[in-house]
C-alpha cells in the first residue's frame, strides 16, 4: 500500500459485473472488482500503489491527489446566450450579481 495514499476512491455496485468496483478518481482507467465493498477497496488501493511505484521507477509523475489541491473559487462555464440573458435578468431581478446567483443555484441540492 501507499504511505500517506491521499487519493480518492469510491465503491460501487457494478450490475453489469454483479460485484463491486473500487475505483480510484484520479486514475479512472483502473477498476477492481470483489465479491464484497471492503475487498473491492482493499484492491483498488493496491493496484493504485503499484501503478504509482511503476511511474516513479519509469520517471513519471503520477497524479496529484484531488485532496491536496488547491482550488481557485473560479471556473469558465460555456453556456447558450440566451441561457446568459435569462439568468443575468433573474440576478438583475433578485438584485445580486450574475456571480452569486451562479453560485447560489450550483450550491443547492438537486432535486
Amino acid at each position: 500500500m501507499l504511505k500517506n495514499d491521499r487519493y480518492t476512491y469510491r465503491i460501487t455496485w457494478s450490475e453489469e459485473d454483479q460485484e463491486y468496483a473500487g475505483l480510484c478518481i484520479e486514475f479512472p482507467s483502473l477498476s477492481w472488482l470483489e465479491e464484497n465493498p471492503e475487498a473491492a477497496l482493499a484492491g483498488i488501493r493496491q493496484m493504485v500503489a503499484d501503478v504509482v511505484k511503476d511511474m516513479k521507477a519509469n520517471n513519471e509523475t503520477p497524479p496529484e491527489p484531488i485532496a491536496s489541491k488547491r482550488f481557485s473559487g473560479k471556473f469558465m462555464v460555456r453556456i447558450p446566450p440566451e441561457l446568459h440573458r435569462k439568468l443575468a435578468l433573474e440576478a438583475q431581478e433578485e438584485g445580486i450579481s450574475l456571480n452569486r446567483l451562479a453560485s447560489d443555484k450550483l450550491s443547492r441540492p438537486c432535486p
